[in-house]
């Protein structure tokens, strides 16, 4: 196809950088507000940042958060994240990782932008390029910390553009780094690896895709297993009985039916997945269906439609962000495909602008216009105040939303979750969280339990140090830390 005619404001591709520099500025000032207002996690935040700040010491990554000493390699494989590490020296903090996923997200829009620029005009790509910048699978991954898939989505997006244009080499080479972002994307390569073989090139194909498959196994059968205290990988329980891999010692008939149900009618039920689905196909009015590029978002589709946490079907969290360029690169070819008539996809892109703005308020890029967004709320201050008491180099226990506040100067583990090291110097906690709060996956302690707990430290030799609108900072008595020694 002849490349479009090109006018005004869309001459050249500078617009398309600046497009991309706008959406990192807004995605890092999402992610680095609500880190100042302490709305970021333990979970993920605190133990990424424990995988980086390892990296950047010299030695393989360990996550305190998720147990004493515990080797991450054994929980997903995502050696991808080092690359972080160089800039973690830079500046050590949990910041360093917000604005480096900020920057990935953002150069993942501008080979979109300019495939779509190059086969469709200027306008369809400025339209694809913020309608994808603005989607609602980018603003939930911003919404919600850092996490090492944000390295496939500009993968992914160089993949896919380079694919849609028959440049097959460069589309398997931009493919197979996804295998060590995390375990599970393996089978997304094997995936591109079958369009290429049907685009044209067996060879490469057959290559990429036995690549994908081989690198998943190895992951989860030997890599994963080998670092993991429990000898196997983590999360069998997702998709098995809970007792280790399918099939072994899990192979009863009620296993093997619940596998049949969570792999048939369980796809589409309950309804929180159809919404996903259909949430996903919205922004590009369907017409992603009509493109082969779409087959590459089935594993993902799989593996979450089909785990038992509840969490992973709907759109919240990070869970989407690799669907998002696979959704918008099968946008693109299936509007190159029907060599769309000039009204036809005015009407294509007006309606996936206008479905995008519709959505919109309902994700974290919205809260950029919301006046609370940046008022901090005062105990913010109060909590930086005592937790400066703490010297560097201590070993603490705090709460789920301090951790990513003392991770790049402390040991810092999660206060009253079993795996965390005993006897920590310093336990500080937010004794106002709200119940609803309390709720997220792994919290280990109710109120009335953190309270308990409290008291028990107390009695166990932790004198009190401060307590200030709700938060309480304890610090064990020096005589039993030298017994400890």
């Amino acid at each position: 196809m002849a490349d479009p005619p090109h006018k005004g404001r869309f001459d050249g591709t500078w617009w398309i950088w600046a497009m991309a520099g706008a959406l990192f500025v807004m995605y890092a000032a999402v992610s680095l507000r609500l880190h100042q207002r302490m709305l970021t996690s333990s979970y993920d935040l605190g133990i990424f940042e424990q995988v980086v700040r390892s990296y950047a010491e010299g030695h393989l990554p360990v996550s305190e958060v998720k147990g004493q000493g515990f080797p991450i390699l054994g929980d997903h494989f995502s050696p991808i994240l080092a690359l972080a590490a160089p800039f973690y020296r830079v500046w050590r903090g949990a910041e360093t990782l917000l604005v480096v996923q900020a920057a990935l997200l953002a150069v993942s829009v501008v080979p979109l932008a300019l495939w779509a620029r190059r086969t469709l005009g200027g306008p369809a790509g400025a339209v694809i390029g913020a309608c994808y910048g603005l989607s609602w699978g980018i603003a939930s991954g911003v919404g919600y910390d850092f996490h090492e898939v944000a390295f496939a989505v500009p993968l992914l997006a160089f993949s896919l553009a380079a694919l849609g244009n028959d440049r097959l080499t460069a589309a398997a080479c931009w493919a197979l780094p996804l295998l060590f972002v995390k375990e599970d994307l393996g089978l997304t390569v094997l995936v591109i690896g079958l369009v290429i073989a049907r685009r044209g090139d067996r060879g490469l194909g057959l290559f990429t895709a036995t690549a994908g498959l081989c690198g998943t196994v190895l992951a989860l059968f030997v890599v994963l297993p080998a670092f993991n205290p429990s000898g196997s990988f983590a999360y069998w329980s997702l998709v098995g009985d809970g007792s280790g891999a399918p099939g072994v010692d899990g192979g009863s008939a009620g296993s093997l039916l619940d596998l049949l149900h969570r792999g048939t009618i369980g796809l589409v039920t309950p309804q929180t997945k159809v919404s996903t689905l259909l949430l996903m196909l919205a922004p590009t009015v369907f017409l992603a269906m009509r493109s082969p590029l779409l087959w590459v978002a089935l594993p993902t589709l799989v593996w979450r439609f089909t785990s038992s946490n509840d969490l992973h079907w709907g759109t919240n969290y990070h869970y989407s962000l690799v669907l998002m360029p696979i959704v918008f690169a099968a946008f693109i070819d299936a509007l190159v495909r029907r060599g769309t008539r000039e009204r036809s996809l005015r009407r294509y892109l007006v309606g996936s602008a206008a479905i995008t703005l519709v959505i919109l308020p309902n994700f974290a890029l919205f809260q950029l216009v919301q006046p609370d967004t940046w008022r901090t709320d005062p105990r913010v201050a109060v909590a930086h105040r005592l937790m400066d008491k703490i010297p560097d180099g201590a070993r603490v226990q705090v709460s789920n939303e301090l951790v990513p506040q003392l991770t790049n100067r402390t040991s810092v583990g999660l206060y009253g979750s079993p795996g965390s090291r005993p006897n920590p110097q310093w336990i500080m906690v937010d004794t106002w969280v709200p119940a609803n709060a309390r709720l997220w996956p792994g919290a280990p302690l109710s109120a009335q339990a953190e309270q308990s707990q409290l008291e028990e430290n107390r009695r166990a030799g932790y004198d009190l140090v401060a307590a200030q609108d709700g938060f309480v900072l304890l610090h064990r008595r020096e005589v039993m830390q030298h017994r400890q020694s």
